[in-house]
């Protein structure tokens, strides 16, 4: 079990959407709440609102893209609030262009904020978890980055949730002996605010803010239409599982149907290839020297 009452936690993305759903439930569960975020007078609105509601909770401003925001950060929060146990990297961007209609920008942008932000928020906070022996990474990852085949017109955001989702599993591996725990949140249909406000959040090295909506594809339009829940109705659940230490979180169960069709059904067919070579042709040989391959 992850304890969540009496620890600090930090949300990153925390002033708006899923990430502010999170600082404020947090809050409510009794943890003392570092809300960050690129637009520093959101993450303010959300700790206002978590201290009026009795809560503890600061604001600090991140852009994730940059290792040394990160560390600033990270360095404020310890001196207010003290080491980290739970953090939510929430903080993300998303975009359905189609991909040789990205510019370099574009793409890169994609990648740093969603995996890369990721990465560098959880090296950062990882070192304090290790020397105390406890702590819980909850990454937001996405059922698009769950099930790659599902949405098109998505490929760089897919591509970036679903190494959040292989981050995560992997790094479990090696910090189970630190009592540290990870899981990958796959949100299926949440209303963010992310399609009207997305350009506003990007950094001056991608091109800077924007305005207008994110565009979305016909293409995309005929697999999207689903309910959308409320950052607030998803919140308690997601802490639910965290604190059962789950591997993932979903919040729409119908969409169960759509990693069979679109993933497991798909990988299973490949294996199926895979017997039937075997059987028509033979297993191969092994290289007698395991992984290294001796050419003469």
């Amino acid at each position: 079990m992850t304890e969540i009452s009496g620890r600090t936690a930090v949300v990153t993305g925390g002033g708006n959407g899923i990430g502010m759903g999170l600082a404020k439930e947090l809050a409510r569960q009794g943890a003392k709440v570092a809300v960050a975020d690129i637009m520093l007078a959101n993450a303010e609105k959300v700790a206002d609102a978590i201290r009026q509601a009795g809560g503890t909770a600061i604001a600090v401003e991140c852009d994730v893209c940059e290792r040394e925001a990160i560390a600033a950060m990270k360095a404020e929060i310890a001196a207010r609030l003290g080491p980290v146990q739970l953090l939510f990297a929430n903080a993300g961007a998303t975009a359905f262009d189609p991909l040789m209609e990205m510019s370099d920008a574009d793409v890169d942008w994609i990648l740093q904020v969603n995996l890369h932000g990721v990465m560098n928020t959880t090296r950062a906070f990882l070192p304090d978890m290790m020397a105390g022996r406890e702590g819980h990474i909850c990454a937001t990852a996405s059922m698009a980055g769950l099930l790659p085949g599902w949405i098109p017109v998505h490929a760089p955001y897919s591509a970036a949730k679903a190494g959040i989702i292989g981050l995560m599993m992997n790094l479990a591996l090696e910090l189970g002996e630190y009592n540290i725990h990870t899981t990958s949140y796959c949100p299926g249909g949440v209303a963010t605010g992310m399609k009207a406000n997305n350009a506003r959040y990007r950094p001056a090295k991608f091109g800077g803010p924007g305005e207008g909506e994110v565009a979305i594809s016909e293409a995309s339009k005929d697999h999207t239409s689903m309910d959308f829940y409320t950052p607030d109705a998803i919140a308690p659940m997601v802490l639910n599982a965290v604190r059962n230490n789950r591997a993932f979180i979903f919040d729409h169960p119908e969409q169960r149907a759509e990693f069979r069709r679109t993933y497991a059904s798909v990988v299973e067919a490949c294996y199926d290839d895979a017997d039937a070579w075997h059987r028509e042709h033979g297993t191969p040989a092994a290289n007698p020297h395991g992984a290294m391959l001796v050419t003469g």
